[in-house]
């Protein structure tokens, strides 16, 4: 292979005048828009690529097309990546147009072009060529080491917390000299600079680095006045850069590109602003929005033949788009020859969350039973705890399923983690159980205690709680490991007593908050522990379903023996953000609620931008289907053992009348005259339309209140909880003891009169 920094025939290569008048392989079956994206080879491009227009396809075209008609030679083309599957897919299909050349193209992921840059001179930013990339784990390891070096309280201020201040500093390209005071924040008093620039000399006396640096120290390098024969080394080598995923760009990534391409500014970005779902990890949908600014005279191709979907679809995904002001504006449009409308989108409001399980699944059956691939299709929540209603129901009919990019509800470390505690209080000779939790979280008690343990527990062929016992009535531990192992067992004892006295749901609660086990995680500033806290209220809301904490246990354990064959059909149930870049023929999209989705926290964070990102991430949601996509509701909703009422979402009322069929239980949504003021439209016809249906349980329709109101003492009946007392009333908010339910607060317009 040629050295890529030989660039002695420093022009490119003429175009050959005697090119055949017909196309060329990699621009055969080509659209006008997508040749133009193509051919357009110089000077800044960007490549606006709606969902399903053949963005892939485009890329290596391009790619193929430089090099065939010899603009440049192979190693002269950077092609970005964000994951280390689009570069295999995109390297392969080069290499079926362009042979052996692919081999020579800098083409792979940020962080694996970064690697390659970075050995070549890694001792400019003081490593050895031989640098170590560190995991997630290590790196927090070590930074705990800075941390008591620099005597700084890790309880008070977790580890975790300083890891992803760093890790997005590094995001936007700072080094901590770049840091201003306005950025550092408070962490340990003001100290987290000086701690980052701690953890960064580690790093560095270790020779190693974490991934944040790959890119972060290549900036350092291009930036320096000292090395700048480095970054024309690169701009002279690069005549033209390719990048996929623009839109998920963080800062870093967008300084490292620009620099790359101050020479030939022959860059070409391919992105979707519509589909930019990831600023909870550093991407900025504005290095999308200013790319004009940012590269005067680009030329913008719009992609907007979509082959994936029908006009039904296309339409609902447009129209609820369009809502958004910051985006730079596209209309998808059928890509095939006359295609047939298709289905309109289903919107189906039900009562509550157990019914809108049901009712999926009940739907899924009948796809299936038509012809449908169970393989093909997909249940897309907003947030991870939402799978568990519908993975019970799954099982409950005998469905097989897969939870893509993410562990089934039951299989969750936090969820097994907490199984465990609830296991030793309902049997405490569950050894497994027990070793499982006794120092999750950290109480201190080290190997040496914990061998103690097993050893007297193989002894005398007795349980590890029975030898924990009579090892604390000893003197054979430490004061410090005895104190604290009696502790456990004593709440151990104390929750087993509340069993009978208080309700298992709230039990399991008070065990999870009591343990620390909650706070460990509250503590943990990782992306996830969020949503890991909200498994675990899901978790303690579930068992309240079941008589006592053993059955629900006994539940779990049958549940957990769920078919794992994989030669079998199964539906894929995610996350929206996990769905992005896939298809399926059909598609639900349960839990559209305000609160729900749009998410709540995405709003009171971000404001205008975060409720922009929530309906992108509808968008993609919607166009994830080919044939079908199917919108659900509930008026009630249990979140966190809390019963809610809830409007439906906005996103509801985005979707386009012309090409959505509502259907709702009778009487649902009857009094919704809030949801119509709150949103400015008249929701009342729309959701009472079309088919009303009722549910499986008779009872009588709910009605408009009486005309003066209702009244403490009135005898009420609930399409949900049945029938009860009202005891309080707060407008149109009532608090009403349920007869079976217990009390609830509802809104007036889900009840009737008894």
């Amino acid at each position: 292979m040629s050295d890529p920094f030989d660039l002695s025939d420093d022009e490119p290569h003429a175009v050959r005048s005697n090119a055949p008048a017909v196309p060329p392989p990699w621009l055969d079956r080509l659209n006008p828009e997508q040749r133009q994206a193509v051919e357009t080879t110089e000077g800044p491009v960007l490549v606006l690529s709606g969902a399903g227009t053949g963005k892939t396809r485009v890329l290596t075209a391009r790619l193929a097309h430089i090099v065939m008609t010899r603009l440049a030679k192979p190693w002269n083309l950077l092609a970005v990546t964000f994951t280390n599957k689009a570069a295999r897919e995109m390297r392969e299909r080069v290499s079926a147009l362009i042979g052996p050349a692919s081999e020579q193209l800098w083409l792979g992921t940020f962080h694996a072009l970064g690697v390659r840059m970075l050995r070549r001179h890694a001792r400019l930013a003081g490593l050895e060529s031989n640098f170590t990339i560190l995991d997630t784990d290590d790196q927090l390891r070590l930074l705990k080491q800075v941390m008591e070096t620099g005597r700084v309280d890790s309880k008070r201020w977790p580890a975790q917390a300083l890891m992803g201040t760093i890790q997005r500093w590094k995001d936007r390209g700072l080094t901590p000299a770049q840091v201003t005071d306005g950025e550092a924040g408070d962490f340990a008093a003001g100290r987290a600079v000086e701690l980052y620039q701690a953890y960064q000399e580690r790093l560095r006396s270790l020779n190693a680095c974490d991934f944040g640096d790959l890119l972060l120290h290549c900036l350092t390098i291009f930036k320096d006045p000292q090395h700048i024969d480095v970054l024309a080394e690169y701009q002279r080598q690069f005549r033209y850069i390719l990048v996929d995923e623009y839109q998920d760009t963080n800062i870093a990534q967008y300084l490292w590109l620009r620099l790359l391409a101050q020479k030939h500014r022959n860059i070409c970005c391919v992105g979707d602003d519509d589909q930019s779902i990831y600023s909870w990890r550093g991407a900025e949908v504005g290095n999308i929005l200013k790319f004009e600014h940012d590269f005067p005279g680009a030329t913008v191709v719009r992609l907007e033949a979509n082959y994936r979907s029908t006009p039904a679809i296309l339409a609902a995904a447009s129209e609820l788009i369009r809502h958004n002001e910051g985006r730079l504006g596209k209309t998808l449009r059928p890509g095939g020859v006359d295609p047939q409308p298709g289905e309109p989108v289903v919107v189906r409001g039900l009562w509550d969350g157990e019914e809108e399980a049901r009712w999926v699944v009940e739907e899924i059956e009948a796809r299936h039973r038509a012809g449908t691939s169970l393989n093909e299709i997909a249940i897309l929540v907003r947030a991870g705890f939402q799978t568990r209603e519908f993975e019970e129901r799954l099982i409950t009919t005998g469905i097989p399923y897969k939870v893509i990019g993410g562990l089934r509800f039951y299989e969750r470390q936090e969820i097994r983690d907490a199984l465990a505690y609830f296991r030793v209080v309902v049997q405490p000779a569950d050894d497994l159980a027990f070793e499982r939790i006794v120092n999750v979280p950290k109480r201190g008690l080290g190997d040496a205690t914990l061998q103690a343990v097993h050893v007297l527990a193989r002894a005398q062929g007795i349980g590890l709680v029975a030898a924990a016992r009579q090892l604390i009535a000893s003197d054979e531990l430490k004061p410090r490991a005895r104190t604290t192992l009696a502790g456990l067992l004593i709440d151990f004892d104390r929750w087993r007593s509340l069993l009978a006295a208080v309700g298992h749901g709230e039990l399991a609660q008070t065990i999870l908050d009591e343990s620390g086990y909650t706070g460990m995680w509250q503590n943990e500033k990782t992306p996830d522990a969020q949503g890991r806290l909200e498994n675990l209220k899901e978790l303690a809301a579930a068992m309240d379903e079941f008589d006592s904490m053993a059955g629900f246990l006994e539940h779990v354990s049958l549940v957990m023996e769920n078919d794992e064959r994989t030669d079998v059909e199964r539906i894929n149930v995610m996350t929206l953000h996990g769905a992005k870049g896939l298809e399926f023929d059909v598609v639900f999209l349960p839990g559209w609620e305000e609160g729900v989705f749009p998410h709540q926290r995405a709003i009171e964070a971000s404001g205008a931008q975060g409720l922009e990102e929530e309906r992108r991430l509808a968008y993609v949601g919607v166009t994830r289907a080919r044939q079908r996509v199917y919108v659900s509701y509930a008026a009630n909703r249990r979140i966190y053992n809390q019963w809610q009422n809830n409007l439906p979402s906005r996103f509801v009322e985005e979707l386009p009348a012309e090409m959505v069929e509502r259907l709702a239980e009778k009487g649902l949504f009857g009094g919704v005259t809030e949801a119509a003021a709150a949103w400015g439209t008249n929701w009342n016809s729309g959701y009472l339309t079309q088919r009303q249906r009722r549910t499986d349980r008779e009872a009588p329709d709910a009605a408009a209140p009486p005309d003066d109101g209702y009244a403490p003492g009135d005898r009420v009946f609930h399409q949900k909880f049945g029938y009860g007392l009202v005891q309080t009333v707060d407008g149109n908010k009532l608090e009403i003891s349920f007869d079976k339910a217990g009390v609830k607060k509802v809104l007036d317009s889900f009840i009737s009169m008894a």
